[in-house]
């Protein structure tokens, strides 16, 4: 931790160890933001917690992660309350573990729709987030809140989410090497569109039709997170899956 924290338990220290260590044994199979969420919870002393990953193609938080709300209430999040928010893509632009009340003044927030129909149903009431990224890629993040009756969040918490942070990333970037999420001609699909091809020559290549490639291609950019084919090209390049690795399919010509 580069920032000296003073309120930290000998078990709480413990605990940052063992997160810490986790993280650089992960082997990524399976969420690990799942696997860390009780313990940052824990660790950060938070009473509710949820955790989004920002899908670029819908334009949108999904794949969530929930602690101590309201699955209906996260529901309305997820459908209404997401484009509503005054605060989350300020958070989000920081890209380093931020207070709500920085971005957001309390007194201001509280007047908004956002806190009265929305957090204020869970009683949340303090906020920290954090947003970790790869270059441009959004890998995940995490919102962490307090009841009224405790103390705001500190920079107790800022620096500890942010000691994480680095090891999460590497973790998260392992657990995304391969690409379990698209099927096998989403795969081929999209290790061809990082290595250049046209969508027409994708077709002739793979004997299928030019829509086909395009439902394929809109499936992959979609299952990874990415806006257009350039995202997902540099996202193929970056985890390994265009130069002719295992996890870029045996099939393909090189």
């Amino acid at each position: 931790m580069a920032q000296h924290i003073r309120d930290i338990t000998s078990e709480e220290l413990k605990l940052f160890g063992d997160i810490i260590a986790r993280l650089e044994r992960f082997n990524g199979e399976t969420d690990v933001r799942a696997d860390i969420f009780g313990d940052i919870i824990r660790l950060i002393r938070a009473d509710f917690a949820a955790s989004y990953v920002w899908n670029a193609h819908a334009r949108r938080f999904d794949s969530a992660l929930i602690h101590n709300m309201d699955p209906e209430n996260i529901r309305r999040y997820e459908t209404w309350y997401q484009f509503r928010d005054p605060h989350t893509l300020q958070l989000r632009a920081k890209r380093r573990a931020t207070l709500v009340e920085e971005i957001t003044p309390y007194s201001e927030l509280r007047r908004t729709e956002f806190y009265n129909d929305f957090l204020k149903r869970d009683g949340l009431h303090h906020g920290v987030n954090i947003f970790l990224f790869d270059g441009d890629i959004d890998l995940g993040d995490f919102r962490l809140w307090r009841a009224k009756q405790r103390a705001d969040f500190s920079q107790r918490e800022t620096a500890l989410l942010d000691g994480i942070a680095p090891h999460l990333k590497r973790a998260i970037l392992r657990g995304t090497r391969c690409f379990d999420r698209l099927t096998t001609r989403e795969r081929e699909v999209a290790v061809l569109v990082s290595r250049g091809f046209r969508d027409r020559d994708i077709s002739e290549l793979l004997g299928i039709g030019f829509s086909t490639v395009r439902t394929h291609l809109n499936n992959a950019m979609e299952k990874r997170g990415c806006s257009n084919r350039a995202e997902l090209a540099v996202a193929v390049m970056r985890l390994g899956g265009g130069d002719g690795s295992e996890n870029s399919g045996n099939t393909l010509p090189a």
